[in-house]
């Protein structure tokens, strides 16, 4: 006990909160922490570049909805995991992040891979901490874990400088918390407010974000919907908590989506938005008409009336909002009257979901060649047709086409970058879904761009042994910034968006996997097939039409921050 250090503190707080992966790339600033690690009940999952670590985190504390751990050493290993720490703060991953620096004793020295981390990552969390003195390390382990799950779940990072980490510990000044939080206020008063107003509606509409997924919602809003028989879509992480091919579940709330979000999100009277935030894919709460009743309920009091008024603000755990407004209404006994009182909207809704469908359908079924890319999202949504089955999308128009595309059947099943927009998310996100989930069937959907930011990653899925399927939307450009410039512009600037054919699926062959080029629809799903059946991590080349632009282009050629003059 005389010999205890640091680091075994960390790896003990760790094994303690039960803590299964540690998503990681080495750094002699963590090596005291690694050697505790080393055959303990914790697995180091090893990566190629820092930024993928805190991606795997981020996609395993998402479909667990639980905190993860990402641990980086010093200097260029913290910079390079500021990209994914940026998108955990948008998709409210509990994320904790740990990071070595150089000891105290060497700051200001000019000591290998020195800098002031703290206030550099400070503004993209939830809380950033600083260790001073290892006998505190388990306290600062529970104020992580506590900050990342309480209200809204999100990042924490947590610093140890290596001398505090090879610091022998006095046992007897050490204590050991271990606080488990649970957030979830609601009152009667206001959810017999949400009834009246569901009272005095005739086109109601439900849209669930995120905290539908994160609040474990999934038997209370499915019972609430088929209550009152009211039009539901979905967003964010809360994509198949209601399965798509559920009766009132229109699919995902993006007014670009074929169906009939736009026509409905424009003309509802009352808007029950769950878990979810008003941004840029509600062109900031303008989509609704200004005379619609809004209630937003959310477990963070600061999301409640960004970008626009709110009738009726509810600070509450989504799951527990739902059972109290499930028991008024049953005491109040007025689901058929509801149920009859939505029917002729309801018919609207499914009427405007079919004919955007049939609108759509040219792209979907489109047989020239080069293959239309939202063929290609259709193939690829076909395939995929369990329930269970995972997909993963990554790119600007790819991501835009699968979104638009993909038939979601079941909570935690689609992933995508969500709000921060950041590319290079794919194959990590897609190696922790597989990590996660041994026997599922996961494909990651990504652009020809994307693929390079992160594609030795191939490389860690062939090494652990993850034999995800990757299809690669080849256009040979970034293709949403050639055409949002050519919306702009008039043109593409090459330099910048051109890229030329590279036989991405080679090089997956020469790390050890398995490798396909496609050029016609028909030959998709034989090499999907084929990719499946090999059992290692697989490639799928697909050559598609670079000069279509999809919605997603026109919206970034129309942002505002995007305009120059």
């Amino acid at each position: 006990m005389d010999n205890i250090i640091g680091g075994k503190l960390v790896a003990d707080a760790l094994v303690e909160r039960g803590v299964d992966y540690v998503f990681s790339l080495s750094g002699g600033h963590i090596t005291p922490i690694y050697q505790f690690l080393e055959n303990s009940p914790v697995t180091i999952f090893d990566v190629r570049h820092e930024q993928a670590a805190v991606f795997m985190a981020e996609a395993w504390a998402r479909i667990n909805r639980k905190p993860a751990v990402a641990m980086v050493t010093a200097g260029p290993g913290f910079t390079n995991a500021l990209t994914g720490i940026a998108s955990t703060r948008l998709s409210n991953a509990p994320v904790i992040l740990i990071s070595g620096c150089v000891g105290l004793d060497s700051v200001e020295k000019l000591d290998l891979q020195d800098m002031t981390q703290l206030p550099v990552i400070e503004p993209m969390v939830k809380k950033a901490l600083v260790c001073y003195m290892p006998e505190r390390i388990p306290e600062y382990i529970d104020m992580a874990f506590r900050a990342a799950m309480s209200g809204r779940p999100g990042p924490v990072y947590l610093e140890f400088p290596c001398n505090i980490l090879n610091a022998k510990v006095d046992m007897a000044a050490v204590k050991k918390p271990g606080t488990t939080l649970s957030s979830k206020p609601v009152d009667r008063e206001n959810t017999r407010k949400v009834v009246d107003l569901l009272k005095a509606a005739k086109n109601p509409i439900v849209i669930g974000g995120s905290g539908l997924w994160y609040s474990d919602a999934e038997k209370e809003i499915l019972e609430f919907v088929e209550k009152i028989g009211i039009p539901i879509y979905t967003a964010g992480a809360g994509r198949g908590v209601v399965p798509d091919t559920h009766p009132l579940c229109f699919e995902g709330s993006l007014a670009i989506r074929p169906g009939s979000a736009m026509i409905t999100l424009m003309t509802t009277d009352l808007v029950l938005f769950l878990g979810g935030r008003l941004s840029l894919f509600y062109i900031f709460g303008e989509i609704f008409p200004s005379t619609a009743k809004f209630v937003q309920v959310d477990i963070a009091a600061d999301e409640i009336g960004r970008n626009r008024t709110i009738d009726l603000g509810i600070v509450s755990d989504i799951k527990a909002f739902l059972k109290e407004l499930n028991t008024v209404l049953d005491e109040q006994k007025i689901g058929d009257t509801l149920k009859k009182q939505y029917s002729p909207w309801v018919d609207t809704v499914r009427a405007a979901h079919d004919a955007g469908k049939k609108d759509a359908k040219a792209m979907w079924e489109c047989e020239t060649l080069p293959m239309h890319p939202m063929r290609l999202a259709k193939e690829v949504n076909e395939f995929m047709n369990r329930e269970d089955d995972i997909v993963v999308a990554d790119g600007g128009d790819t991501s835009t086409w699968m979104g638009m595309t993909r038939t979601v059947k079941k909570g935690g099943t689609y992933l995508d970058y969500g709000l921060y927009g950041c590319l290079a998310v794919g194959i990590p996100y897609a190696n922790a879904a597989k990590l996660k989930n041994p026997d599922k069937r996961v494909l990651l959907i990504m652009g020809d761009g994307s693929v390079g930011f992160n594609f030795m990653e191939f490389h860690t899925a062939i090494r652990k042994k993850l034999p995800i399927v990757v299809v690669i939307g080849n256009d040979q450009s970034w293709g949403m910034i050639a055409h949002s410039q050519t919306l702009r512009l008039g043109h593409n600037i090459p330099n910048g968006t051109e890229l030329g054919w590279v036989d991405y699926h080679k090089m997956v062959e020469v790390l050890g996997g398995f490798g396909a080029m496609v050029e016609k629809p028909e030959d998709i799903k034989p090499a999907l097939e084929a990719a499946f059946a090999s059992g290692k991590t697989a490639c799928i080349n697909v050559k598609v039409d670079p000069s279509v632009i999809s919605p997603g282009s026109v919206a970034l050629a129309n942002l505002g921050g995007y305009k120059c003059n």
